[in-house]
């Protein structure tokens, strides 16, 4: 059985990058014959998001050819509450270790609570029984693992609060074979427990914070196999940082147009350009050179960070040049050569301001 695992799509309207990227999520289901879809907390980004999607969430979620196994998120925590219909293919595990069983597969819910660690390990060590041999295991939770750090950022838009954390251990005495989790955004994760079980964050499958950068993932795998990434195409955030050099021959230009051939087409760009250029070479002052980069990102363009100095007058310097040419007749290392050039031009900029 194929079983396709996301989490933290935080839908908010209809038809938006988030909810195309849901729907997208469904056809590869379709397309991969996937038994179960699993979505790990915070399929809405409010309570009232969920109410509001409620009635357009049921068609998609119906006539799929898999069910569709949802947890509570810290974010949509009381958007499930029992009787509410979100489509046929829909199985809500809104209390702690609610299950739902197919074939040879067991899955359980451990949805999201403004609880502590000790509160979700008493949880957990009281419904130990449920979880035998006779079946592939999964248990579905939403909340921080804090065996490794994680910065804030990497749980999206959360400020300083816990949310639901939880010790890898917590999971070692149970006869689990999967924990997918959500609430960590950034990248894909997997750690493995008890010498034979798998914890997976598969990030958010849509960037939903400019710190969510890269290509997206889920994780698409075989019941009884290790946990897969699968990259998707959907909105996401890519940073690019170049650092110019006066002294270098290739046009910034030139190296941004190359780059940019390969950009994903769903990517944005937040791009930072720094250092120091010479005008007077490249032809292009400081805000032509701002300008000409605008138009060439054009609408890929998310963030731009322009930190350039035209630095002509200092390399036109007769004292510069001089320094310049004992450093180059100098046995010290490319890096460190480019490094006291560097500490040079600051330091003349300084001096002539």
């Amino acid at each position: 059985m194929k079983i396709l695992h996301t989490a933290d799509i935080h839908l908010k309207e209809k038809g938006d990058d988030r909810w195309i990227t849901l729907k997208k999520l469904l056809e590869l289901g379709r397309k991969k014959k996937i038994g179960i879809f699993i979505i790990s907390g915070d399929l809405f980004d409010k309570n009232a998001d969920a109410a509001k999607l409620r009635p357009e969430i049921r068609d998609i979620f119906s006539n799929n050819g898999f069910k569709i196994i949802i947890i509570p998120g810290n974010h949509d925590e009381n958007s499930f509450r029992s009787g509410l219909h979100f489509g046929e293919d829909a199985v809500i595990l809104n209390e702690p270790f609610k299950s739902f069983e197919i074939d040879e597969l067991r899955i359980v819910g451990l949805p999201f609570e403004h609880t502590g660690g000790k509160n979700i390990l008493d949880v957990i060590t009281a419904n130990k029984s449920r979880l035998n041999r006779d079946k592939k295991n999964i248990l579905l939770c939403h909340g921080e693992l804090l065996d490794s750090f994680f910065s804030r950022n990497d749980f999206g838009e959360e400020g300083a609060e816990r949310y639901m954390p939880f010790w890898l251990h917590y999971f070692n005495d149970l006869n689990l074979d999967y924990v997918l989790a959500g609430h960590f955004h950034t990248r894909f994760d997997v750690r493995v427990f008890a010498d034979r079980g798998y914890f997976v964050y598969p990030g958010s499958p849509v960037s939903i914070t400019k710190k969510e950068i890269g290509q997206r993932k889920v994780n698409l795998f075989e019941l009884g196999q290790p946990p897969a990434e699968c990259p998707i195409d959907s909105p996401h955030y890519v940073e690019l940082s170049l650092t110019l050099d006066p002294f270098e021959m290739k046009n910034p230009l030139l190296i941004l147009k190359d780059y940019l051939k390969d950009l994903n087409s769903q990517a944005k760009l937040i791009l930072t350009i720094q250092g120091f250029c010479d005008a007077k070479a490249i032809k292009t002052s400081e805000l032509e050179l701002q300008r000409k980069i605008k138009d060439i990102v054009g609408e890929k363009l998310e963030e731009l960070h322009f930190a350039v100095r035209d630095v002509q007058e200092i390399i036109d310097d007769g004292l510069f040049k001089a320094f310049q040419r004992k450093v180059e007749e100098s046995k010290l290392q490319p890096r460190r050569k480019k490094e006291l050039v560097d500490i040079t031009i600051k330091a003349m900029i300084e001096a002539k301001s």
